[in-house]
């Protein structure tokens, strides 16, 4: 419990009772929901690019022909199915341990946590008299002017003093407290639940893409590691949805699982939130292997690292650039590693030369 005020002229701060948060869904803990959730994002998405895949729905939108994908790839779909899970098996033992570290999710506070906030904004007005002063102007005499017509800018000039702004205390007529202006509150709120979950959303976005370019471009630059690791992923020389998490085990650790997790607990994001961030991140590299350029795929819009972003990194000629994942962009940019040249022909290429194969094999069977 808490009922408390900063100061005797501040607002005083509600008071709270903190218990456990109530499970996102009735008939699943959120323990187990934060285990398979992203798996399922996985499948889910995977299933519906594997079936435009199958049936060629959206021929118009492919990056490769179905003729490409079976001439060119080094795996075939059950050898590519088969590893994937095998990493997702990793990835639920890592991912349930991560969340025996994790201590139950509370609730209870919110309020109390705003009113902190809002309490904050109070004290920043407080500097406003001086800063306008440093401009030459009289705080003070602006308020007296604008105390009728605008008394809440009249208070916030004079420094976050509202004493026409109370409320009862606990429900007693007869004692008013001082209370916070609607804006100081909607404020308080928007950094509360929009700033402050953002900034930690971001931060670990940016961790993860910052760790996987590294980790990536090292893989390349490093003949051993790309010999023993990651030349299994670029078996897959025509990306599709489900070989996203196509990886050599102990690259998959690395890159994907360590990397997602450490981007998780670095951001402090809540258990909740990472909930998220997880199939978020899970959906967002399905989505960049899945071989289509949909002009309708939201998750190809958000920025510019793409399916057809992505995809250049597989071609024996882009191999060298495009290392970013899964979010953005800049590290590919601020390390001039980003493809800047002409595709199309390289592209029309690989199909001739995919068909060309196809036609002798047929040919030689007869």
């Amino acid at each position: 419990m808490a009922n408390s005020t900063m100061t005797a002229d501040l607002p005083p701060l509600p008071a709270y009772t903190v218990k456990p948060l109530p499970d996102l869904l009735p008939f699943i803990s959120d323990f187990w929901l934060s285990i398979i959730a992203p798996h399922i994002a996985y499948w889910v998405v995977s299933l519906f690019f594997h079936v435009i895949d199958v049936y060629d729905l959206f021929p118009q939108y492919r990056l490769h022909t179905p003729v490409e994908i079976t001439q060119r790839n080094l795996a075939s779909r059950y050898e590519v199915a088969r590893d994937v899970i095998l990493e997702q098996i990793l990835q639920l033992v890592v991912v349930a341990t991560l969340n025996l570290t994790e201590s139950r999710q509370m609730t209870g506070m919110e309020d109390y946590d705003v009113a902190v906030w809002a309490t904050r904004i109070r004290l920043a007005q407080r500097s406003l008299p001086k800063l306008l002063g440093l401009l030459g102007l009289n705080a003070f005499a602006i308020s007296k002017n604008m105390a009728a017509s605008h008394p809440l800018i009249a208070g916030a000039l004079a420094g976050g003093h509202y004493p026409f702004l109370t409320t009862p205390l606990d429900g007693n007529a007869g004692t008013y407290v001082p209370a916070f202006a609607t804006w100081e509150l909607l404020l308080a709120k928007l950094i509360y639940w929009g700033v402050i979950p953002g900034i930690k959303l971001m931060a670990g976005i940016v961790f993860l893409d910052t760790w996987q370019y590294m980790w990536h471009r090292a893989m390349h630059v490093n003949k051993w590691m790309y010999t023993k690791w990651h030349a299994r992923h670029h078996r897959l020389y025509v990306p599709y949805a489900y070989g996203a998490l196509y990886n050599h085990p102990v690259e998959g650790f690395i890159l994907d699982t360590a990397g997602a997790g450490l981007a998780y607990k670095v951001s402090f994001m809540s258990p909740r939130m990472g909930l998220w961030f997880f199939v978020g991140s899970m959906m967002k590299t399905v989505d960049d292997h899945c071989g289509y350029k949909l002009p309708w795929d939201p998750l190809q819009h958000i920025t510019g690292n793409n399916a057809a972003y992505h995809d250049i990194h597989h071609q024996s000629w882009g191999i060298k650039y495009n290392f970013s994942q899964p979010f953005f962009t800049f590290w590919d940019r601020f390390l001039n590693t980003k493809y800047l040249g002409e595709t199309e022909l390289k592209y029309e290429r690989n199909r001739k030369l995919a068909e060309a194969k196809e036609v002798a094999i047929a040919t030689k069977a007869e």
